[in-house]
């Protein structure tokens, strides 16, 4: 899959969208004039970039998810994974765990995912 970049306000966005799938572009409307103070061409504006993206479609104004919330923060972790710790999920981890002690639950939670990939 291409290579997919979001900025802070568009990703806000596409959660809101991710949380309400499938949903009218009227609502959207709404939810980011509430969330944002955005007025309707501009959430027009970013639902085309969001789907121009390849993240959204726009149906006669249904707004559907071509890749979920879950697949698209998946590709974006491993590509800062691959591009900050040379693809070393170990140095990673041990980046992230230095100056923070893991839960007992944090680490039985990280002892069960390793299990499940080792599959």
């Amino acid at each position: 899959m291409a290579e997919i970049q979001m900025g802070i306000v568009e990703s806000k966005f596409a959660d809101i969208i991710w949380d309400n799938v499938p949903v009218s572009t009227s609502e959207l409307v709404k939810l980011a004039e509430e969330a944002f103070d955005w007025k309707r061409t501009t959430t027009h504006t970013v639902i085309k970039r969001l789907c121009e993206k390849g993240i959204f479609i726009n149906e006669k104004g249904i707004v559907r998810s071509l890749i979920s919330k879950e697949e698209f923060y998946s590709l974006q972790s491993r590509k800062y994974v691959e591009e900050s710790f040379s693809g070393s999920l170990p140095a990673f981890v041990a980046a992230f765990t230095k100056n923070r002690r893991l839960s007992k639950e944090e680490a039985d939670e990280i002892r069960r995912m390793i299990e499940e990939a080792m599959d």
